[in-house]
């Protein structure tokens, strides 16, 4: 439960309570024995995280679990914690909940990339149901904020889950986002006292049904135009150049995505441009910046008409629809733009569910076969 200044005790976002299918006392054991659920398979996909709210209060604990992650700021922890208690998270709330105020979803209270979850979630559990019948339980959580990763993992377990792949929602590995989920998974385990068996789902950055999937959005939305974009830009969440030279495979595996994007699109080399937003902080990040280069591109290249994409996150959130729709795009525009097509994530489309469906089949083998007919 965490607390919130305006409105008191706030519990954690969490899924409808669901009954243990087969829960029962073992055939040989005591009457006063618990009850024991039915053994199933678990599948957790996970994803980023939101805040419960957008007030300062609810604003600064996301953003100190966050900010506080050693996985995403690895400075010293007596350089960085005073500079982020003290002067960030003073100040940073307020414009981050203004950033989340206008896209936040007022009709469900939540952010948009809570709902999104939620139905790739719901649509995935689907497509297993088809598959497995009640064997297979999916659920979600967040690394950072509600449902947390520990909540769930304890109600999976509890559910009768012996076995749970745990499926982070980042095409690209990188430490910053796939690591860190997977570190939270195995923090949870550490407080089981009966540890499920666990698999993880390595990324899926040139996956061919990730491509085609992405392919189809650029292909559907260059439909509804009147004229081709000029140009398509790749936009990737940015990390420090730093992890790169320390060996961090992300950008390397973003590059791959562009070029196998451009190939399956029969585009020439270069028609897909690769970019990385969302810099914080002094230190120098992957380049070319997306901010940047889009203004760039509109003044000294006179590309008028671009559309751009974000290839590294499952679903839209801030990152997509503030900064890239706004910051983004008054970038371009200021620069002398006449034209910007933002085309949203995979969110839960068909071609999405198919792929996790398809990527989850296949990390589940030997632990449980679809149903026959």
């Amino acid at each position: 439960m965490t607390m919130n200044s305006e409105t008191g005790p706030k519990h954690e976002t969490a899924t409808p309570e669901i009954d243990h299918p087969g829960a029962g006392r073992l055939a040989h054991a005591p009457s006063d024995h618990p009850p024991v659920p039915r053994a199933r398979t678990g599948v957790l996909i996970a994803n980023l995280g939101t805040p419960d709210a957008t007030d300062y209060w609810s604003m600064r604990r996301y953003l100190n679990e966050f900010l506080s992650d050693r996985r995403v700021i690895d400075i010293a922890r007596w350089k960085w914690q005073p500079l982020l208690q003290l002067i960030i998270l003073s100040k940073r709330p307020f414009s981050s909940g203004e950033a989340y105020r206008g896209i936040w979803n007022e009709e469900l209270d939540e952010s948009p990339l809570l709902t999104t979850t939620r139905a790739q979630r719901d649509r995935l559990a689907e497509r297993m149901a088809d598959l497995f019948g009640d064997d297979v339980m999916v659920e979600f959580c967040m690394r950072y904020g509600n449902p947390s990763t520990k909540s769930v993992m304890e109600k999976m377990q509890k559910a009768g889950c012996e076995r749970i792949l745990f499926f982070p929602l980042y095409p690209q590995y990188a430490g910053a986002t796939t690591a860190t989920a997977n570190d939270q998974a195995f923090r949870a385990l550490m407080e089981l006292a009966w540890q499920p068996a666990i698999r993880t789902v390595p990324a899926y950055f040139d996956n061919p049904l990730y491509i085609d999937a992405l392919a189809r959005s650029v292909e559907a939305a260059y439909a509804k135009l009147d004229r081709r974009p000029d140009l398509l830009v790749a936009s990737y969440h940015g990390m420090p150049i730093r992890y790169l030279m320390q060996g961090d495979p992300y950008h390397c595996q973003c590059a791959k995505t562009t070029r196998l994007l451009t190939e399956r699109l029969g585009w020439e080399t270069g028609e897909v441009r690769t970019t990385f937003q969302s810099v914080f902080g002094r230190e120098e990040w992957l380049k070319p910046y997306t901010v940047k280069e889009v203004a760039r591109i509109a003044a000294e290249e006179g590309k008028k008409d671009i559309a751009i994409i974000a290839p590294a996150f499952s679903s839209d959130c801030v990152e997509t629809l503030e900064e890239i729709n706004e910051e983004i795009k008054e970038s371009f525009e200021e620069a002398g733009g006449t034209r910007f097509t933002y085309i949203p994530c995979l969110n839960d489309s068909d071609a999405h569910v198919a792929m996790m469906a398809d990527i989850v089949t296949r990390e589940l083998s030997g632990w449980v076969s679809p149903k026959a007919g």
